[in-house]
């Protein structure tokens, strides 16, 4: 299993609740990565302009490219497709006011441990991560004693 984070918005991934998290959909320039990943593959949805973690769900089959629009949106850039997509199923899905926030727990993983809280836009940059097995552990761990 590898361990990943998707960044997105606040919107993007109520979309997604909408649909029970039966996919997950990347950016034109996340082919590549996109194209790497298994069933059995996690991926933790971080919420940019929250800076929390909402979710996470499980890769179900191998990537796909539909550019049907269902309402995803990039901010930063207008008209943005998000044409490849992996089905997934739910794994620990929180409610809003158990989100995560990122920057109280910094210290805890390896990907923002030496930005601190001031400089996690530096540790989310881009629409695709992969992380250590380590910090996907203890984000799972804090969802779940939330959820």
């Amino acid at each position: 299993m590898q361990p990943w984070i998707v960044v997105g918005s606040p919107d993007n991934f109520e979309l997604l609740r909408e649909r029970n998290f039966d996919l997950c959909a990347f950016k034109g320039s996340r082919q590549k990565q996109s194209s790497e990943m298994r069933p059995g593959d996690r991926i933790v949805h971080y919420l940019t302009g929250d800076v929390r973690f909402g979710g996470i769900v499980e890769v179900t089959g191998e990537m796909f490219e539909d550019t049907t629009d269902f309402g995803l949106r990039s901010k930063a850039k207008e008209g943005e497709e998000y044409p490849y997509r992996i089905p997934t199923r739910p794994v620990v899905i929180l409610d809003p006011a158990a989100y995560i926030d990122v920057r109280e727990i910094t210290d805890l993983l390896d990907k923002t441990r030496k930005l601190g809280p001031k400089k996690l836009g530096m540790a989310f940059r881009g629409n695709l991560h992969r992380i250590s097995d380590a910090d996907y552990e203890t984000i799972e761990r804090l969802m779940r004693e939330r959820a």
